[in-house]
């Protein structure tokens, strides 16, 4: 397993509750608050939001605190072709350094996000696709490109398209779909399963854009909630 430091886990756990939506965008940050429940000092909390800020997942001043980014919906589009380009060749990496462990913490990954779907317990399912995708970027150790994945990740629209009707039961079969390729060393497959996993949430968020009522805005469901914990009061 490879060695985090204190600064990298918080990041890693921030960056997680932003895509899962446990901290909403434009959600003010608070620096001690995180230090309490992750019983950690203020100072990797305070590394933590400097890396963030430099990935586009929050903005601010670290001392005081940070503010989650908002989504930028107008550059989507350049944002989904560079996630393509960029997650396929970490893919395509994983398939070949895959262990049999690996594969079967996949399954694992892959299975709690089936089952928080089943649940439509929203907030966990993102957070199950995060780890299942993190993890697969993890292993074939390309730490660049993997810095430029979480740069993507940190404003590509994940609510929107985790709203739209029936996606999140059709990303089960997909994620089925790419562990089968790993499980058969099959580079190709996985390659192809996982740039039509990306693709099909992007277009399918189109059409439900497209779709919207006159007047209506897709980007309504990303009005920051009021969240117990981490907001400026």
């Amino acid at each position: 397993m490879q060695y985090r430091t204190k600064e990298e886990q918080v990041a890693d756990y921030l960056r997680e509750g932003i895509i899962a939506g446990r901290f909403p965008r434009g959600a003010r940050l608070k620096q001690v608050e995180i230090a309490k429940l992750l019983k950690t000092s203020i100072t990797p909390v305070r590394e933590a939001l400097k890396l963030l800020a430099a990935e586009g997942y929050v903005m601010g001043d670290s001392y005081r605190g940070a503010t989650v980014m908002p989504f930028d919906i107008s550059a989507s589009r350049e944002m989904l072709n560079l996630r393509i380009l960029l997650e396929t060749q970490l893919v395509r990496g994983a398939v070949e350094r895959a262990t049999a462990a690996d594969i079967e913490e996949l399954r694992v990954l892959a299975r709690n996000f089936e089952r928080a779907v089943a649940e439509q317990k929203n907030e966990d399912a993102r957070a199950a696709n995060y780890r299942f995708h993190r993890r697969i970027h993890a292993i074939p150790n390309l730490p660049m490109t993997l810095h430029f994945v979480q740069i993507l990740w940190a404003r590509y629209p994940f609510d929107l398209i985790n709203k739209v009707e029936g996606r999140v039961g059709r990303a089960v079969a997909e994620h089925t779909q790419i562990i089968d390729a790993f499980a058969q060393s099959d580079v190709t497959a996985a390659v192809l399963a996982t740039r039509r996993h990306v693709e099909t949430g992007w277009q399918e968020l189109e059409r439900s854009m497209k779709s919207s009522p006159p007047g209506g805005s897709p980007a309504a469901a990303l009005e920051p909630q009021k969240s117990p914990e981490f907001l400026e009061n």
